[in-house]
């Protein structure tokens, strides 16, 4: 069954901030977002990012993660609250609806989102989370594959 990630939500509840907000509402730095499939499957990843100076807008402004294009009509992002409503469509035409609330300052968010879509005449719902927070000023190098 196609699903949502919960990098999804992530980027859904970044994107609702390009358009309310004149400043990025979060700084650059080196960030760990925790990503949680609270239902119908549990599951947890933790990941790191950085993000840059030039990235802040792009992060905050991404239609989508590279699997879903997804639009809100209903995104705030605005004193210290998030909240959007809306649809993702997966590259194969899958669709999803999104809907959160959550909260965030420069440095920090969280989000709970309720999704729901229909998957072989099944009406199928779940949630998931993010949490996530900025851990430094400074990115670590990146790392070198393939070196013996």
């Amino acid at each position: 069954m196609p699903r949502p990630t919960v990098s999804l939500i992530l980027a859904a509840a970044l994107s609702a901030g390009a358009a309310q907000a004149a400043q990025p509402p979060i700084q650059p730095g080196y960030w760990e977002s925790t990503n949680k499939l609270l239902s119908p499957i549990k599951q947890s990843k933790t990941e790191r990012r950085c993000i840059t100076p030039a990235d802040v807008d792009k992060f905050v402004s991404g239609p989508s993660n590279r699997h879903y294009a997804c639009t809100y009509p209903t995104k705030v992002f605005a004193g210290g609250k998030i909240a959007l409503k809306g649809t993702c469509v997966s590259k194969k035409g899958h669709r999803v609806a999104v809907k959160g609330a959550g909260a965030y300052t420069p440095t920090s968010f969280t989000l709970t989102a309720e999704i729901a879509t229909e998957f072989l005449g099944l009406d199928i719902t779940g949630k998931a989370s993010t949490d996530a927070h900025r851990i430094g000023d400074v990115c670590p190098p990146p790392e070198t594959k393939g070196e013996n």
